[in-house]
């Protein structure tokens, strides 16, 4: 009992720092710089990468990115730079699910530690934010409702596996997870959709139903690729800020790995309506 007390004030903390956060645009950005340093930090010991480097990459391309304008005076070239670094990002991505399906463990050498610190992690965080600042207009509803349907697909696939799972989904790597439990998840977040797009106002129900078919498929891959790493370091959690729950990477795996995929649909249709 006392640990499932410690575990919803954890994560009744985590939460509510967010949606807090989400009333003002730089108390957000804030927010996410504090939280990409300590999965930085959680994520250099999974991979036993013990430079500083990592740390001044990530806060300068998630300055740089957030406070473009304010920096260059302009808003010219951010557009062509967020979608080189989409293109990177999901091409590395790309590689990690590869990793995941065909190697027994996935090569860090130490240019490949770089490179996914860079452009898994770093750049996930500059992607949340352009989310929550999509088209230059701050609108947090939306960077909301991605983590709703996080929130959802996690929850149900736990409850859906937990009491109906028997088919094992990648049973080397994360015992527990079921494809009936994924199933569940992702049929929920679909359901979660048509009422984010109703309440929030931000983008139809197609485009939400899309977006948590796409949250549900790569968070879920996202968070089987995270086990890997800490299967590979042979360690439970990631680290042990958030008590209950384990480090703020085992939250925020899910979204990490879905952010540039959200981002990328977003991009589209804007231009095919």
């Amino acid at each position: 009992m006392k640990e499932l007390r410690t575990r919803a004030l954890s994560g009744i903390i985590y939460i509510s720092l967010l949606i807090v956060s989400l009333y003002w645009q730089h108390a957000l950005i804030v927010l996410f710089f504090l939280f990409g340093m300590v999965c930085m930090g959680e994520f250099k010991k999974l991979i036993q990468l013990k430079s500083i480097w990592p740390y001044i990459v990530f806060a300068v391309l998630y300055a740089g990115f957030a406070y473009w304008e304010s920096i260059l005076t302009t808003s010219s070239g951010y557009a062509e730079a967020s979608q080189i670094l989409l293109v990177i990002t999901i091409f590395v991505q790309l590689l990690l699910i590869k990793d995941l399906f065909s190697e027994k463990i996935i090569p860090l050498f130490e240019t490949k530690r770089f490179i996914i610190t860079t452009f898994y992690l770093s750049s996930a965080f500059v992607f949340l934010i352009s989310i929550a600042n999509f088209e230059r207009n701050f609108t947090p509803l939306l960077l909301l409702g991605v983590f709703i349907l996080v929130w959802v697909n996690d929850t149900f696939a736990f409850l859906v596996g937990k009491n109906f799972g028997k088919q094992k989904l990648f049973s080397s790597i994360s015992p527990k997870k079921t494809v009936e439990g994924f199933l569940g998840g992702l049929f929920f977040a679909c359901i979660a959709s048509y009422f984010i797009a109703r309440f929030t106002e931000t983008l139809n129900f197609t485009h939400w139903l899309m977006l948590g078919i796409i949250v549900s498929v790569f968070g879920t891959l996202g968070d089987l690729i995270e086990s890997k790493f800490k299967r590979q370091a042979k360690v439970k959690d990631s680290g042990v800020i958030m008590p209950g729950h384990g480090g703020l990477l085992d939250r925020l795996d899910s979204i990490i790995f879905a952010a540039a995929f959200v981002f990328l649909y977003l991009r589209l249709i804007t231009y095919v309506p």
